[in-house]
């Protein structure tokens, strides 16, 4: 007699169901420790339901106690404060302009990286001569220290610098190139990989059939290698969302044009307004972070969603 056997979605909704009622339990009882046993523990049972012997349950528990590490804390966060107090913080004018601003410049940010990134991938794509040089300048910001970042964009580009009638300190100019400069290795390199993912024969057939570079670009290259440049895109927004040090440096607090004001207003960037809340009040300041995560799941979410309907993302 054959036993019966669960779809993978049925199996991911009844995991999440199990796991989302055990941290439930945990909580009200007051023992974290208990979920997270229970956590890494159950994905060394599934690990050894799938039958891959005791490989597979080793690298299920490894696997499942750095999914731990990374969901543990989110939803600790999202669980510490509670719907009210966040629909509270929603309401007050200066978490309102926060939010703009948390999403507005690091769209412009990504903007900016995009339409000087996406050819420099290109490029990086095809070989040149000093490639490597050029390889290591994208990927530097990554490990300089961020407020070391903000110094070097205030000095580049404030105003004894290539720029002097930039706006940069304390402005919406001096934001975005901040947060551009430490969240565009994230879009050249996922662009790059976009791109190197496109099977070189059929842009070859495309110039054969008489299409210039530009037209094999438009037609064949640049729809094959989307996935790439927006999956870079979406982590180069969600960068500079969680910018901090450079913002520190850079533009503490700027004047941005508000829609809804009308008018120009005063407004934090959302990281900093969160360590400025800590300092005020806890649980206004959790509040807030837990909008910004909602605001960043969103997106990511719907970009996701976008992505999927036209069967480039999957």
């Amino acid at each position: 007699m054959r036993t019966p056997t669960l779809d993978a979605r049925t199996l991911v909704l009844a995991v999440a169901g199990v796991q989302l009622a055990a941290f439930a339990v945990a909580s009200a009882l007051g023992r974290p420790t208990l979920y997270v046993v229970f956590a890494v523990a159950s994905a060394g049972v599934l690990g050894a339901s799938a039958g891959r012997g005791a490989f597979g349950v080793v690298a299920a528990l490894c696997g499942g106690t750095l999914l731990v590490a990374l969901a543990y804390p989110l939803a600790t966060l999202a669980t510490f404060t509670t719907p009210g107090a966040v629909l509270d913080a929603l309401a007050r004018p200066d978490v309102q302009r926060t939010l703009y601003v948390s999403v507005y410049a690091p769209l412009l940010a990504t903007l900016l990286a995009t339409v000087l990134g996406v050819p420099l991938a290109l490029l990086l794509r095809r070989g040149f001569t000093g490639r490597p040089v050029v390889e290591a300048l994208v990927d530097l910001p990554l490990v300089v220290p961020h407020s070391v970042a903000g110094l070097a964009v205030l000095l580049a580009f404030g105003e004894s610098g290539a720029f002097p009638t930039l706006p940069v300190l304390g402005a919406m100019p001096g934001l975005v190139l901040a947060l551009a400069f430490v969240a565009a290795p994230y879009l050249v390199n996922g662009a790059r990989e976009g791109f190197e993912a496109v099977d070189r024969d059929a842009e070859r057939a495309a110039r054969s059939l008489g299409a210039s570079r530009f037209e094999t670009f438009r037609r064949v290259t640049g729809p094959l290698a989307v996935r790439g440049v927006l999956s870079g895109a979406v982590l180069s927004w969600g960068r500079a969302v969680s910018e901090y040090g450079a913002v520190a440096v850079v533009a503490y607090n700027v004047t941005v044009f508000y829609p809804p004001a009308g008018e120009r207003v005063q407004a934090m960037f959302g990281s900093v307004f969160v360590v400025h809340e800590l300092d005020v009040n806890f649980e206004s300041a959790v509040s807030v972070a837990v909008l910004l995560l909602l605001v960043c799941v969103a997106v990511f979410l719907a970009v996701r969603a976008l992505t999927r309907e036209t069967g480039r993302w999957t």
